[in-house]
């Protein structure tokens, strides 16, 4: 899949963020719609074998709208500058860990794989898991792939402070504070304009699969 046409309209989109314009390239915009979405299949058809929680799964609603929802925001510019696809075992509503990935130009498309701001049940289930068996998070984590792929949890929305329940010394204060469990990778646009990009999303979506396991287990 070549992604280059993609990526020049969407950083048009940056400069010409307004519906008139958008109208007058919309059906541009659908050839391109249509053609991620054929990248979403393949890259659901690639993964599956490694994930088979997957299977089943409509390619066709895994992909997100163009369209912001601007209606809390101050930022009134109406389309996104990015095509992104979520996947997991409920398709692309992420309540429960899954993969996502956003394409973006400017080097900024990335791979996001774990869980985003679980429920307050759930997250008090992933640091109750934590608590118990660390340990098999710190394997995961500390696995030479996986560091090499992702580094360090995201942590932009954890706590400030310890949470309740649990004391400041404890081995692992720093995962009990996180709000979500989410590891990341960046693709510059080189790497997602090679012709093997789809081969090195499946790739980095596996190496984190053990992360996805292991809140699947906790939360189960």
């Amino acid at each position: 899949m070549a992604f280059e046409a993609t990526l020049k309209f969407l950083k048009d989109i940056r400069k010409n963020n307004n519906r008139e314009w958008f109208e007058k390239k919309k059906p541009h915009y659908l050839e391109l719609k249509a053609d991620f979405d054929v990248f979403v299949a393949e890259l659901l058809n690639a993964i599956i074998p490694y994930d088979a929680s997957l299977q089943g799964l409509d390619p066709k609603k895994l992909s997100f709208r163009i369209y912001r929802d601007v209606r809390f925001s101050k930022d009134k510019t109406p389309y996104k500058t990015n095509m992104s696809v979520a996947l997991s075992s409920t398709g692309k509503g992420m309540g429960t860990p899954g993969y996502y990935f956003q394409l973006e130009p400017g080097n900024k498309s990335f791979v996001a794989v774990g869980l985003f701001q679980p429920i307050p049940e759930n997250l008090a289930k992933i640091r109750q898991e934590i608590d118990y068996t660390g340990e098999t998070l710190g394997k995961i984590v500390n696995d030479k792939k996986f560091k090499s792929v992702f580094g360090k949890f995201w942590d932009e929305d954890a706590l400030k402070t310890v949470p309740k329940g649990y004391a400041k010394d404890h081995p692992h204060i720093e995962w009990l504070k996180l709000k979500s469990f989410i590891v990341t990778h960046e693709f510059t646009d080189s790497e997602v304009l090679d012709k093997k990009f789809l081969k090195k999303l499946v790739d980095t979506m596996r190496a984190a699969k053990p992360l996805n396991d292991y809140l699947k287990e906790a939360i189960s």
